[in-house]
């Protein structure tokens, strides 16, 4: 075609930083590098252990006065383990 790339994709409604991150996923992998991916990562970087959480939910239950902050100050203070409310 003719058309300025700019004016094919105003037409489709694809924004140009979308074509072009496309385009350069074209050119580096070929048509596979466009199929869908996942759009969540498949592990959450900051997700505790089952075992760190069987400990919390433990101390949870031995301490039930404890508001969820209490709780995990009192986690880190005496497990030495960082974790949030």
């Amino acid at each position: 075609s003719h058309l300025p790339a700019k004016h094919t994709l105003d037409k489709l409604g694809i924004p140009r930083r979308t074509f072009y991150r496309w385009y350069d996923r074209f050119l580096e992998g070929g048509p596979e590098a466009l199929e869908d991916r996942p759009s969540a990562p498949s592990q959450v970087w900051n997700r505790i252990g089952e075992d760190i959480r069987a400990q919390i939910v433990e101390m949870a239950l031995d301490a039930t006065e404890l508001s969820p902050r209490e709780l995990a100050v009192r986690f880190t203070d005496e497990r030495r383990y960082f974790v949030s409310e």
